[in-house]
């Protein structure tokens, strides 16, 4: 290569086609100045670069051919370079007034969206709150509707109870004038007491009971008018007792829950209760009654049954010891009677059957238990000391009822044993020619101590064994319970302690051929246990006499 020419190359760098020129440089001997022209891709500015370097086989002589040429190409390519970069500049202020503008518009956007969700999510709180206040609003509406539905109900029901009442009450009066109660009023014919048959759903029985009544009440049905009072709406026994027309019906519908005060006690019980209350009410208040007499629908009667319950009006109606008058003896099974025409006084209130005065019911109703708290039924809470207040109660030695219920609210407890042996009266007894004097208190006392007293005494542990061996009256003697007990059980009799005042002051008379008496500790007449106090007083007061005269002799002397 000659170093006085210039001379053009053509070649690849970096795999891009490259022009080179060479020129001898004029400025500075032994250099060259060299322009490269590299294109990358098409349509696209070239890229220039110069460079010199030394060399040392240039000419010292100056070319101003070729300095000016240098010149020429350095101020193209200079100029080049800057077009390039203000272009650049251009694009690049381009560019960022883009990402500005689209930075803006994505920031309004944002802000856009922004508030469309807060508009959104305002309008969903509100509906949310919304749908809470129709929810409550419906709940409320719904508890209100449940209210009127419960009253509606309530309502309802007071109907019903009312119709219920009102067709009882057109019955009743239906039945009334079809029998003519009001002939009962007359003055010329006063009856003795009325006669009341507790019945609630057993209709078999109180056909049995009506029966048996309705045979010896014919022809006493003006002194003893029969009623029957039904607890309850069972159809089958108002239909029953509707058929007679020999009795008047009553009806008690309570329909009031009942709510037992104390856990384990029958239901029952206070049903028993409340109708007992309400027909004794109905009876001696409403039909003005001033004896009531006291069935159940499990019973039959004896023939002389009015007669009896007659005879013993007078006597309940002048004696004011005596609080009741009974038809039942709970020891009057077929081996431990004998006589029909004996009577006596009880401390134990027999019931079953039984016939009190409108005095002593004014006295009871307003204080009449729902069911007693501790033996669950109503004649344990008229046997309390604080209820009868020592008054006694008149029973026969041999019934004049008999209870069959085998099945019923006391769920036929002890039937075979105690109930069902029972001796039914069926001897004929004058009642009105009988005298009745010795039942008085006073006389009974005494009439009574003296047959104990007069008993022949029986000790030991066999003294029943002994008892059924000999002639005569018998007595024996218990200290406590389970020695009344144990006696008790020997005989046959009711073991309960709370019976063992079954007759007078402690002393339990049985039949067995003769008397048997047994006897809580030390009996005495209360006549002699007057005197005996009488006694007492007086040799109190002769005892202050004598020493107020031992202590006047002390002073004197």
């Amino acid at each position: 290569m000659d170093p006085d020419k210039d001379f053009i190359f053509l070649g690849r760098v970096n795999g891009y086609p490259t022009l080179w020129i060479w020129r001898k440089s004029s400025v500075r001997r032994g250099q060259w100045w060299s322009c490269a022209v590299s294109v990358k891709k098409p349509f696209e500015f070239p890229s220039f670069s110069s460079t010199s370097f030394p060399c040392n086989y240039v000419s010292k002589e100056s070319d101003p051919h070729f300095l000016s040429i240098s010149i020429s190409l350095s101020l193209s390519l200079s100029h080049t370079h800057t077009h390039t970069h203000k272009q650049m500049a251009r694009n690049f202020c381009d560019f960022r007034i883009l990402l500005l503008a689209a930075a803006a518009a994505f920031i309004f956007i944002q802000v856009r969206l922004f508030s469309t969700q807060s508009e959104y999510a305002e309008r969903l709180a509100s509906a949310v709150e919304s749908e809470s206040h129709c929810a409550s609003q419906l709940r409320l509406l719904i508890d209100q509707i449940s209210v009127q539905q419960g009253r509606i109900v309530a309502l309802e029901e007071a109907k019903k109870l009312q119709d219920e009442e009102c067709r009882h009450l057109t019955t009743l009066v239906q039945d009334l004038q079809k029998k003519h109660i009001k002939r009962l009023s007359d003055d010329s014919e006063v009856p003795v007491a009325a006669v009341v048959v507790m019945a609630c759903n057993r209709a078999d029985y109180l056909k049995r009971t009506i029966e048996s009544i309705l045979k010896y009440q014919s022809a006493v049905a003006s002194k003893f008018p029969l009623f029957v009072s039904q607890d309850g709406p069972d159809q089958t026994v108002k239909s029953m007792a509707l058929s007679y027309n020999q009795l008047t019906y009553m009806q008690h519908l309570d329909l009031e829950p009942v709510l037992t005060e104390r856990p384990g006690e029958l239901i029952a019980y206070y049903k028993i209760a409340r109708h007992y209350k309400w027909a004794l009410d109905q009876l001696f208040y409403k039909h003005n009654f001033a004896r009531v007499i006291i069935l159940e629908d499990d019973m039959e009667i004896a023939p002389d049954f009015f007669d009896y319950f007659e005879a013993a009006a007078t006597l309940l109606e002048t004696d004011k010891t005596i609080m009741a008058v009974s038809s039942w003896n709970d020891n009057g099974q077929k081996q431990f009677v004998h006589d029909p025409n004996v009577l006596y006084r009880s401390d134990f209130f027999p019931g079953l059957g039984w016939m009190l005065l409108k005095s002593t019911w004014d006295e009871l109703s307003p204080k009449w238990p729902k069911a007693y708290p501790y033996y669950t039924y109503w004649d344990d809470w008229v046997r309390l000391k604080e209820v009868h207040k020592d008054r006694q109660f008149i029973r026969p030695e041999v019934c004049r009822t008999y209870n069959f219920g085998e099945h019923g609210s006391s769920m036929g407890q002890f039937f075979k044993q105690y109930l069902e042996p029972i001796k039914l009266n069926d001897a004929h007894v004058d009642w009105k020619s009988m005298d009745l004097s010795y039942m008085t208190e006073d006389n009974f006392v005494k009439h009574f101590g003296n047959l104990v007293a007069n008993a022949k005494p029986v000790h030991g542990t066999d003294a029943v064994l002994k008892a059924y061996n000999i002639d005569g009256d018998v007595r024996i003697q218990y200290n406590d319970e389970p020695d009344f007990q144990r006696i008790a059980r020997q005989f046959g009799i009711f073991e309960e302690w709370k019976r063992s005042e079954v007759h007078h002051r402690g002393a339990l008379c049985i039949i067995h051929g003769h008397r048997i008496f047994c006897r809580s500790g030390v009996m005495k007449p209360k006549l002699t246990e007057r005197a005996e106090s009488i006694s007492v007083h007086l040799a109190w007061m002769c005892s202050c006499h004598i020493l107020v005269l031992v202590n006047f002799w002390i002073l004197s002397h």
